[in-house]
């Protein structure tokens, strides 16, 4: 029997299937294909109310932290951003590779001109083979202070996770927070050419917790159940701050970095740079302790400015069964977590060095074998001379600044992605990057006479799939200082590190080429140096920087033009039509 649709009904139950997938987009499609998902992110100003003093802060839909983006491997995200408040903005999908995507990567003036009051632009992009912990953020002046949120990628339908199934999943941001509006900090640093204030503030999740004043009704709470197993996404969303992580009492298990899984290991501290991820396991205790266990983080600081040498402290509660809800949780010792000294230089480098790709035939560790171009930059500050209308607390009318092979890098007027893809680089940059220190010293050891740096907005270009090497050597001019590099566009992988002044005979004998972190942000050790190799696979403008937004803010950045290959899937795609206007 066939049975017979009217026009009205058909349109009903097409009305109904189309909802179906609409609402239930994941049980729509096929276990393999990837979905599409959007979000509306509109910047707004929100009060908010952190250690007895409200301020208007940026916010995205009014929130702080920002929204959490969920999406899995394979899924296509487009996100409207629409701008409501009187600053430029733009965001920053950070740690995703962005394929071909380039002008949805973010950051102002390298791959778009920023989103201006009243307009809007939608960040589109796939997630192209990648799972796990990453973050968006603002990528524009300090506005990041405030606009951050976690991303989540879960594996494919029916993929597992390489390691024991978490009873539950918890997103732990680290935040940084300040009294006075971040613009109006920064602004004036550089306007008087001083170091710009230090931070009152770290948050967990938005909140500071007991330890600030006034702020103990503030504090984030993680709530378990005796003997189950809770994935932490630990994100350091902080601005300029790296920093220790512990709960008391208990041992975490590291089972990811940057999105990219590593062999587990076992440790009661975490060291997380400002724009890494780390996932790790918490096994909660078996049976119900009669304690809260203070979750504590506070920063890994080595140069010689100031710093904010506060800790945040979030509490560790077990759900208590039915028979003993009775005794009160609130009266329960709190015990403290004990963290490292501030400058525990060797504990930072044994941590990283525990940290390596799972290398296995499903999840590989493909370190480029052969190297096509080597590079060497130093990382660290200098001083530049202050224009003569302005008047600079350093030497000689100078002010302090920041390099990468003694290139203070400068903020274009237009976006370098737009100028290389309509060959309109005349005027906006030169291809002229140093890939050596211009002139040689003792990196790590007495600082030469002249620390006057240069400046430019200078960019390395590279042929497709062009494979590379880079040292990276901090150096002790203004003093020696970890520095959080981050590559837009790749995960490299990190073959080594040392501390000194690197040796190109002795040390590449020992880099590891088997099973070497793969990461997108990597701290170059204080007084000390890190070689990565990535593979040039991306075409288009990417981004590097120092990930503590003081010395980005200082011009410790610069670009990497990645040109097209041959063939079709090998190129830039062209601009979308929305993309602002400078």
């Amino acid at each position: 029997m066939v049975s017979v649709l009217t026009s009205s009904t058909f349109f009903k139950v097409l009305f109904q299937a189309l909802c179906a997938v609409w609402l239930l987009p994941d049980l729509a499609l096929s276990k393999h294909a990837g979905i599409t998902r959007h979000y509306k992110f509109n910047i707004k100003m929100q009060n908010v109310t952190r250690l007895c003093q409200t301020k208007s802060i940026v916010t995205v839909n009014g929130q702080f932290p920002g929204p959490r983006i969920i999406a899995r491997e394979g899924d296509r995200l487009l996100i409207k951003v629409v701008n409501h408040v009187q600053y430029n903005v733009t965001l920053h999908w950070h740690g995703i590779r962005q394929l071909r995507s380039g002008w949805a990567d973010g950051p102002a003036y390298i791959t778009q001109c920023p989103i201006q009051t009243g307009q809007s632009y939608v960040y589109n992009f796939t997630v192209t083979g990648q799972r796990g912990t990453l973050f968006w953020h603002a990528h524009i002046s300090w506005l990041r202070a405030t606009v951050y949120g976690p991303i989540v990628i879960l594996p494919k339908r029916h993929a597992s996770y390489p390691f024991l199934q978490p009873f539950k999943e918890v997103p732990i941001v680290f935040g940084e927070w300040w009294k006075a509006d971040t613009e109006t900090i920064i602004n004036q640093a550089l306007a008087t050419g001083g170091a710009p204030n230090i931070s009152d503030a770290f948050t967990i999740n938005g909140l500071p917790g007991p330890s600030y004043n006034c702020s103990a009704k503030e504090t984030f709470k993680l709530k378990v159940k005796p003997g189950k197993t809770y994935l932490l996404r630990l994100i350091n969303a902080a601005l300029n701050d790296e920093l220790f992580f512990r709960i008391a009492n208990h041992t975490l298990t590291v089972v990811e970095a940057d999105a990219v899984y590593v062999k587990p290991f076992k440790t009661d501290i975490v060291l997380i740079t400002p724009g890494q991820t780390t996932n790790v396991l918490l096994r909660a205790k078996s049976k119900t302790p009669s304690a809260n266990f203070a979750m504590s983080a506070r920063p890994y600081a080595t140069g010689p400015a100031s710093f904010d040498n506060t800790t945040t402290i979030g509490i560790l509660e077990y759900k208590k069964s039915a028979s003993a809800s009775n005794s009160n949780n609130k009266n329960l010792p709190l015990l403290k977590a004990k963290l490292p000294q501030y400058n525990d230089s060797t504990y930072a480098m044994k941590f990283n060095q525990k940290i390596r790709s799972l290398a296995t035939a499903k999840f590989p560790a493909k370190v480029p074998k052969k190297v096509d171009r080597r590079f060497f930059f130093t990382v660290g500050l200098g001083i530049l001379p202050c224009s003569q209308n302005q008047t600079c607390q350093g030497p000689n009318n100078t002010r302090p600044a920041a390099a990468v092979n003694n290139v203070s890098f400068v903020q274009p007027t237009i976006a370098l992605l737009q100028a290389h893809f309509f060959n309109q680089s005349k005027g906006a940059y030169t291809t002229n990057f140093p890939t050596n220190p211009p002139f040689k010293f003792n990196y790590t050891g007495t600082p030469p006479k002249n620390i006057m740096l240069d400046s430019g907005t200078k960019v390395v270009v590279l042929p497709f799939n062009a494979s590379v090497e880079l040292v990276m050597q901090d150096t002790s001019i203004l003093g020696a200082e970890s520095h959080p590099l981050h590559l837009h566009g790749f995960n490299f992988f990190v073959l080594g590190q040392g501390i000194g002044n690197f040796d190109p005979k002795k040390d590449p004998a020992k880099f590891n080429l088997v099973d070497p972190a793969e990461r997108n942000t990597m701290g170059v050790p204080s007084g000390g140096w890190v070689a990565i190799r990535f593979l040039a696979d991306n075409p288009g403008v990417w981004f590097m920087h120092c990930h503590l937004e003081v010395h980005t803010s200082w011009g410790l950045k610069m670009a990497w033009v990645v040109n097209d290959g041959k063939g079709r899937k090998q190129k830039l795609l062209p601009p979308p039509a929305d993309l602002p206007k400078c």
